[in-house]
């Protein structure tokens, strides 16, 4: 009998934000309701058990300088998988990561392709670095290279300007996020400023991440067209080394990334009042350290959603949202099991008691 044959998880498994359960069983790595008929030889784990946790924005694959050896990809894939992360939403990465699918002991991971910014405006060696009459043609080039998703870059620092300004033209926004629909992908954009926000929602964009612009004005737009923010609350805390180091040369937009910061946790806690979807990111891969997805919920936690929330942005909704299956008959059995009630206190994310992926005790 292979090692993930039969697993009993046994305590309290929190299926739903209203559906808990008194344990689950494993049988050829799918999830079973019902106790196998003549289990023998079961493997048993205890406590509280949830979902797979979902990093909705991490880069696999992607270094400081641009993209990374598969060794180096793969160390960054097994620490999200060692914090429970086993549902990755790869927001952006120059590296093909493909060979991870056939790996049974990584996580899941969901691309959008590459990164798709104007000419000299994004970090070197991430993007494909492109002029606006260009954008349609490379948005339909990730979406097929992709799985359901494109990443635009809204909005970075003009050097003419000497602040953040948009990088794209309204009509080749509208144009470019139309031919993503086309294709059936949907489209996200980095956006830090305010001023790249209502052209990209008003063009049917489908989630801004960071949205650290998302100012009073703007939020009855968001939550009227249901685009979703992944804050990245624990990359926005860079925000002031990041002003201290540009100060110099470009005191308006220093000036601005503080203003941005000291302001991040009223934005998503608005955002949140008022209905906009808030899911889970934590910017992993280039400059950040990977294995952060609890950090980024106890981030929400202090900005003033509640803790069903923010384990539901990270879980059950997330999936939801990526089209992903949670703890359900028949799915395939990715959970994580923890020695106390997460409800109670959501920092128990941080050490997990066991990790499962496709039915085996991976950690």
């Amino acid at each position: 009998m292979s090692d993930h044959s039969v697993l009993h998880v046994k305590g309290r498994v929190l299926a739903g934000p209203d559906d808990v359960r008194d344990g689950l069983w494993v049988v050829d790595g799918r999830i079973s309701y019902d106790r196998p008929v003549g289990a023998r030889d079961v493997r048993t784990v205890e406590g509280w058990a949830l979902p797979g946790l979902v990093d909705a924005h991490c880069h696999v694959g992607l270094g400081a300088h641009g993209p990374v050896d598969t060794d180096v990809a793969e160390k960054q894939a097994l620490t999200d998988r060692e914090t429970g992360a086993l549902l990755i939403r790869d927001a952006g990465s120059p590296s093909d990561t493909r060979w991870v699918d056939d790996r049974e002991d990584l996580p899941k991971i969901i691309r959008a392709g590459r990164h798709i910014a104007r000419t000299r405006r994004y970090i070197r060696g991430y993007a494909h670095e492109i002029e606006p009459e260009d954008l349609v043609a490379y948005v339909a080039r990730e979406a097929r290279r992709g799985d359901g998703w494109v990443k635009l870059v809204g909005d970075w620092i003009d050097r003419e300007v000497g602040d953040l300004a948009p990088s794209w033209p309204r009509e080749a926004a509208g144009a470019a996020i139309a031919e993503a629909h086309r294709l059936g992908a949907r489209v996200t954009a980095h956006c830090f400023a305010e001023n790249s926000l209502r052209d990209l929602v008003e063009s049917g964009i489908d989630c801004v991440e960071h949205a650290t612009g998302l100012a009073d004005e703007l939020i009855p737009l968001f939550a009227s067209r249901g685009v979703a923010i992944v804050p990245t609350l624990v990359n926005i805390a860079t925000f002031p080394d990041l002003a201290a180091g540009g100060e110099s040369k470009f005191p308006q937009w220093s000036a601005h990334m503080r203003r941005l910061h000291e302001r991040r946790y009223d934005t998503v806690r608005s955002a949140y009042d008022a209905g906009i979807p808030v899911f889970v990111g934590t910017d992993a891969g280039g400059t950040l350290p990977h294995g952060l997805v609890a950090a980024e919920v106890a981030e929400l936690v202090t900005a003033g959603i509640p803790p069903l929330a923010a384990l539901s942005a990270t879980t059950w909704g997330a999936r939801e949202w990526l089209g992903r299956p949670g703890l359900v008959e028949g799915a395939p059995a990715d959970l994580v099991v923890y020695e106390s009630d997460p409800r109670a206190d959501v920092r128990v994310l941080a050490a997990p008691r066991r990790v499962v992926l496709n039915g085996t005790v991976v950690s």
